[in-house]
Formats: C-alpha cells, sequence, structure tokens
C-alpha cells in the first residue's frame, strides 16, 4: 500500500516487517477521493464508531488527591472484555492532548475488545467528564499521572500483558513516559497514531484555523466549568480570552499564580521526546505524510531518532490525513488493524525469543 517502514535493522525489524507485508490491512482498498488530507480527518471525526460502546468508569485517586477516569470498554454485547480472560492483555488507549475521546478511537477499542484485548481508556484530570478535585491540570508532557495509572493496572491484572496505543497529540503523553520510564515502563508494547514528536514546535507553529478553532473552542467549555477552582492559580479571563492553543498553553501551566515559569522551561520539561534515548520498548508510530496537523514531514519527523534508536519504528503513508488512514471495507480505519496486527507481532516474537533463550516468562 505504498507504506515505508523506518527503522534501524534488527532481528525484530524483521520480523515486524514480514508481520506487517502479510498484513491484509496494508494493501490498499483506500477511497481514491479521500486523497485530501482535510476531508480524511473530518470524515473520521463526523463518523460515529459503528457500534455503540458500553463503557464502565473507574476514578483512580493520586498522591495529590488528584482524580483520572479510565473507562473499561465492555462493549455492546453487556459482557466485560468481549469473552477476554483473566491473562487477556490489557490495552490502554489515550486520547488527545485535548482530551477528546473520538469517534476513531472507540472504533480502535472495539475492533481490540473484539480480537480478545481487555480496551480501557485513560482520561486525565478534567477530561471528558472526569472530575477536578484539586486545581492542577496535566501538562503536555508530564507522565506522573499516568505512571500511577498504568501501576494501578499491573496490580488490577498481574498476569496480563499492558500494551497502549495512543491518538494524536496524545502521543506526546506517551513518549514523555516511555523516555523516562525507561526499562521500567512495564509495557510491553506502545503505538502511536498521527504522533506530534515536537511539542514546542507544534505550538508555535500553530495549526489551520479549520483544525485550531474547533479543538480550542473543545479545551474552552471544558475549563469553564471549572471556573471557580482554576481562578485561585490562573488568570481565567484571559484563559478563556485566548485565541491559539498556544496562548492557552502558556497562561495555563507558564503565567500561573504560584509558580510562573517561562515557555522555554515549560518545553524543557515537557517535550516528548527529551529522554528518547532511555526508552526500552517497541513504539510503531503510524504517520501521513500529507498530515496537516502535525506538518511538514521534513520537518515534523524525527527520522534519525528511528534510524538509531532499535525501539522505534516509523510507518510512513504518502496519504492518510490525521488519524484518518480510511479504507472502505470494515472498520473504516486500515491503521486500527496494523497496530492490532503489530501487537499480535510483537506478542509472537516475544514467545520466539523466550523459547529460543530459554528464559521463564515475568511474573
Amino acid at each position: 500500500g505504498h507504506c515505508r517502514l523506518l527503522c534501524k535493522p534488527s532481528a525484530l525489524a524483521q520480523h515486524l516487517v514480514r508481520s506487517l507485508g502479510r498484513s491484509a490491512a496494508l494493501r490498499g482498498g483506500r477511497w481514491p477521493w479521500l486523497r485530501w488530507p482535510q476531508l480524511q480527518m473530518l470524515w473520521q471525526l463526523l463518523q460515529p464508531p459503528e457500534s455503540e460502546p458500553v463503557v464502565a468508569r473507574e476514578l483512580l485517586q493520586l498522591p495529590d488527591s488528584g482524580v483520572v477516569a479510565l473507562d473499561w470498554l465492555v462493549g455492546p454485547w453487556g459482557a466485560a472484555g468481549g469473552g477476554g480472560g483473566v491473562s487477556s492483555p490489557v490495552l490502554l488507549l489515550i486520547p488527545n492532548a485535548a482530551g477528546k475521546v473520538t469517534g476513531g478511537l472507540l472504533q480502535l477499542g472495539l475492533r481490540a475488545l473484539e480480537r480478545g484485548f481487555i480496551p480501557v481508556i485513560f482520561n486525565r484530570r478534567g477530561h471528558n467528564g472526569c472530575p477536578l478535585t484539586t486545581p492542577r491540570l496535566q501538562p503536555f508532557g508530564d507522565p506522573r499521572d499516568l505512571r500511577e495509572a498504568v501501576t494501578y493496572l499491573r496490580c488490577r491484572h498481574p498476569s496480563a500483558s499492558l500494551l497502549a496505543v495512543s491518538e494524536g497529540s496524545g502521543s506526546g503523553l506517551l513518549l514523555a513516559y516511555l523516555g523516562e520510564s525507561g526499562s521500567s515502563s512495564r509495557l510491553a508494547a506502545a503505538a502511536c497514531l498521527s504522533p506530534i514528536f515536537r511539542g514546542r514546535d507544534w505550538f508555535e507553529a500553530g495549526m489551520p484555523w479549520l483544525y485550531e478553532w474547533p479543538l480550542l473552542l473543545h479545551l474552552k467549555q471544558g475549563l469553564s466549568r471549572y471556573a471557580g477552582a482554576l481562578a485561585e492559580v490562573v488568570d481565567m479571563d484571559r484563559l478563556l480570552g485566548s485565541r491559539s492553543l498556544r496562548e492557552l498553553e502558556e497562561t495555563l501551566f507558564c503565567r500561573t499564580r504560584s509558580r510562573p515559569t517561562s515557555w522555554e522551561c515549560y518545553w524543557e520539561r515537557n517535550e516528548p521526546l527529551r529522554d528518547a534515548d532511555e526508552a526500552a520498548v517497541p513504539v510503531l508510530c503510524l504517520c501521513s505524510a500529507d498530515d496537516p496537523v502535525r506538518g511538514p514531514p521534513g520537518q515534523s519527523l524525527p527520522r534519525e531518532l528511528f534510524r538509531s534508536s532499535p525501539y522505534f519504528f516509523l510507518l510512513l503513508t504518502p496519504h492518510g490525513g490525521h488519524c484518518g488512514f480510511p479504507r472502505r471495507r470494515p472498520g473504516r480505519c486500515w491503521a486500527h488493524e496494523a497496530v492490532l496486527e503489530y501487537f499480535r507481532a510483537m506478542a509472537e516474537f516475544l514467545r520466539t525469543e523466550e523459547r529460543r533463550k530459554g528464559l521463564p516468562r515475568p511474573r
């Protein structure tokens, strides 16, 4: 399907090339008229999931009394896990940085549920109806809350493989977590759909108004619910009057009343790839060359990272837009099938390596 896999040569890379090469998800089937990335993105965002999922919410209290929400997808069948057993792999779904749970992310969760995974959506503080119990939101690349959620999932499913997939700007959180955690991430594999690799450059460049203004409105609507609590730490008039995502991010996290900081210092602590060299978990990044949100591939894709690190794999396609990747067959998004095939191939490779080396399975 004209996709290219950019990675450092290794046994894992060869296995991944063979597995994806056999996958029907990458054998074309795209709609010829959907070569415009704007149409691809709008089509994917406006389409509801094929089946309305049933979600069971669980609130997780954090050490500072903050709260994040875990939404377990139990499917339209009313049975938790869609038939998955106690050792079924747990798939952690991370929405974009605005907390918008798109129809595409729900569809990926349902596809995973049908294949025996246990999908769960991670909702940040104050996002997607999660209560804001402290006057603090989660910065762009601060993985502390995600680390607490991963620890909880590992305790709840100790014998299951833990996987993670992120969508769009939410990949900044996942990439930061993998870099900070290194070999202690507790994840077996991860994937990023249309990730934002360079957070500061992305905020400073801005997006076309067709994408930025709806996202900005969505963020302001969510923040206005907590205007009373947030007024203690930020200037709400300035926040709700922001005319760009950069202005909103800077007001919310840099121009605080208690701990103001500079834009440069903020990104030193929140750049997604700041500790990428420490990552020790295989990560598949699915990107489109015509992504109108991420920006031109020559400036926004860290190709050297994929050439030098044995853990990062870039699957680059010429058309697909931002989190679109449409196709005509059931499922609507071929990237979802590619991600699930990637996770299957990773599990197969790890089992083969364990048998070859005679290593005991981790407890």
